[in-house]
């Protein structure tokens, strides 16, 4: 990528337009309108963010992949994969609203992710006075310390895309060039008269154009090759970590293809349905369960750019798990998918968020339970 640098932001549509506004005054970006974002027709309709978006852009400091997702409590779950293509973040919080009940859901969910430097920007500061605009600011720094960020240093900036731009707070990340590449695919589409695109960013390593790869997930696994690489519609015969990549592979249908499957070197990971975890789980207080958890307890599990159902079962030598509680947990998942060591992962119950955890250990797949199967995604 000739030294340039990616890294992922999120903050809203109106910012994200005139983000690329502003750079195209210096040819660092193309203008994309705020309406031109929001594709989906129903984001269109509703007015709000579902999906997560790419746009690409460079200051004179770096090259930027820049993941816009969405705010609003009924798409966390799209949040979640967003989120996990990420190097650092802008809140977005707005002046006459303050924080929501979803601002604290994404700050846990960035934390658990491993986004560890956030920029908080206050829109709509135009509408409140500066007394607001100071009482928000404290809150804001208030819950990124009580989330495990650095809130006092954490720079608020109030009402300028531009000055968001001014991002010397979050380091350049070190990526994993070394190890065997893994693409986590995030979107995907056909083209007529070449195949299947895969959209994701790369994890780690570097992928080669013409290179063999395997497709693996949902219970699937399919040896193909990358005869090409994209990055923002342009061809490159090698994309890096860190990239946020448009791959077409050969031989390889699109309804073969699921969001949540990953493309990896050959041989690299294994399929596996069920893990060993350590868990949190949530208190009330923290928007969690206020009932115990006990063995054989079934809800969808989150990680990186897919969900599940899954099965949570307990130690024979533990009765339960209470809110608040950490311990060790066995999960099992309906289909077989790529869980690595230290892979993050959340719990959700009926649109809330009520465990977060971490792959311990990958174990022998086992046949699913049936009870798994009325689960729906």
């Amino acid at each position: 990528m000739g030294g340039t640098f990616e890294i992922q932001y999120t903050t809203n549509r109106e910012k994200t337009s005139a983000i690329t506004k502003i750079l195209e005054k210096d040819g660092l970006a193309s203008f994309v309108a705020y309406d031109q974002i929001d594709r989906a027709p129903e984001e269109k309709a509703r007015g709000i963010t579902i999906n997560a978006a790419h746009i690409g852009y460079s200051t004179k400091k770096r090259h930027y992949a820049h993941t816009d997702c969405p705010g609003h409590a009924d798409y966390v779950k799209n949040m979640i994969s967003g989120a996990s293509q990420m190097d650092g973040a802008i809140l977005v919080v707005a002046a006459d609203d303050g924080q929501m009940p979803q601002t604290r859901e994404h700050l846990l969910l960035a934390k658990q992710v491993g986004i560890s430097r956030i920029i908080v920007f206050v829109n709509k500061a135009d509408l409140v006075d500066q007394e607001v605009l100071d009482l928000v600011e404290l809150e804001i720094r208030d819950l990124l310390i009580d989330f495990g960020f650095d809130g006092e240093n954490a720079p608020v900036i109030n009402g300028s895309a531009l000055l968001a731009l001014n991002d010397s707070y979050i380091p350049d990340p070190e990526r994993d060039l070394t190890s065997p590449f893994m693409l986590p695919i995030d979107n995907t589409f056909n083209v007529p008269g070449r195949g299947t695109v895969v959209i994701g960013t790369i994890a780690r390593g570097i992928i080669n154009k013409n290179q063999e790869a395997e497709l693996l997930g949902f219970d699937t696994c399919i040896k193909t090759i990358i005869t090409d690489i994209q990055v923002f519609k342009k061809s490159v015969p090698q994309a890096l970590a860190g990239d946020n990549v448009g791959a077409l592979l050969r031989g390889i249908k699109l309804k073969s293809v699921d969001r949540g499957m990953l493309v990896c070197a050959v041989g690299s990971e294994k399929l596996s349905n069920r893990f060993r975890a350590t868990v949190y789980f949530l208190t009330k207080s923290e928007g969690g369960r206020s009932k115990p958890i006990l063995t054989k307890y079934i809800q969808q599990l989150f990680s990186k750019t897919w969900s599940a159902p899954c099965r949570v079962d307990l130690d024979d030598s533990v009765g339960m798990l209470m809110p608040g509680d950490h311990g060790e947990i066995y999960i099992t998942l309906q289909w077989k998918m790529v869980m690595t060591t230290g892979q993050s992962f959340t719990i959700r119950e009926n649109n809330i968020t009520v465990a977060t955890g971490i792959v311990t250990e990958t174990l022998e797949s086992i046949v699913v339970p049936t009870t798994l199967g009325k689960l729906s995604l």
